[in-house]
């Protein structure tokens, strides 16, 4: 079942001005060393950043509260699998309004996806909630996530 969906819409020129006129402090205030590494390496560090910034925007509408209630931006984070699937996690309060909405029973899955057309970075978040298995149990209908 689907718990949340959110979407965001980027200016990459406008991350780029924030980046230049802010710098570290900007960068260290939204987002991980995770992510400020991944940035860097990249030629389109603008782009980077600006993806990772709708992801964060985009997870919190689909968690259902935008940025307000003490969520912080460092409480979601967009990594990479080897594959370069993007994945999201969620870490204090994100986490927490996270376990509030899936229902017992259930785990909840963040699904995420990420482009870029320049000047625009857009993000989509899906929240899923999928049944846990038994005990002893083997769920053939969801199978697990990809390991990181």
């Amino acid at each position: 079942m689907i718990l949340g969906i959110g979407t965001d819409l980027a200016n990459i020129e406008r991350i780029e001005r924030t980046l230049d006129r802010f710098g570290d402090r900007f960068r260290n205030r939204v987002f991980t060393e995770i992510e400020q590494r991944k940035a860097e390496r990249r030629s389109d560090t603008a782009g980077t950043y600006a993806k990772r910034w709708a992801a964060k925007e985009a997870c919190s509408k689909a968690l259902g509260t935008g940025l307000r209630m003490g969520i912080s931006w460092k409480d979601m984070a967009v990594s990479n699998l080897r594959s370069g699937q993007p994945v999201m996690q969620v870490t204090g309060w994100a986490a927490e309004r996270l376990r509030e909405m899936t229902p017992e029973g259930y785990e909840a899955i963040i699904h995420v996806t990420l482009t870029d057309d320049h000047p625009w970075a857009q993000a989509f978040v899906v929240i899923e909630a999928r049944p846990l298995a038994e005990v002893g149990e083997v769920n053939l209908t969801y199978p697990a996530p990809p390991r990181m």
